[in-house]
């Protein structure tokens, strides 16, 4: 199994950066490779990925998720393995520290590759810069779902 933890601080308030993030059906237009993601329940999610031309199809069930605090997420079912925390902690009224830890298995050569050159770790640091400029540019979250899990 591999891990890969990231960070990035964004100019908005910890309950504006929670919000958005728990907009999963708007992040293709921040995470490079994913193509579209549906929310069929308030905890589960179907992805769509093409990844350099690999497409994969996968569901994700959140484990869970505290308003302005964390989210977790494990695949249950389909061509990806994975697992993710990505935690919000407040740094000051307007500014937050949004960290992210996912684990996943490689499958195949190739994935095992990328992983080992790095691959992955560049492409979440790059997700959550894209995340900050999305975010920052709106200075409003585009919805909530403020609900435990």
């Amino acid at each position: 199994m591999s891990h890969v933890e990231e960070y990035v601080e964004v100019n908005v308030p910890v309950r504006t950066a929670y919000n958005q993030w728990t907009q999963f059906e708007e992040f293709p237009v921040f995470m490079e490779g994913v193509e579209r993601i549906h929310q069929r329940t308030d905890t589960l999610t179907h992805w769509v990925t093409n990844v350099n031309g690999v497409q994969r199809e996968f569901d994700a069930q959140i484990t869970e998720q505290l308003p302005d605090r964390r989210v977790a997420w494990m695949t249950v079912d389909g061509e990806t393995r994975q697992a993710g925390l990505v935690t919000f902690q407040p740094i000051d009224a307007t500014t937050t520290k949004v960290v992210l830890h996912m684990n996943w298995v490689p499958e195949g050569l190739a994935e095992s590759a990328a992983d080992k050159l790095g691959f992955v770790k560049r492409q979440v640091a790059g997700d959550l810069k894209r995340f900050k400029l999305f975010i920052e540019s709106r200075g409003a979250e585009t919805g909530a779902w403020r609900g435990e899990v």
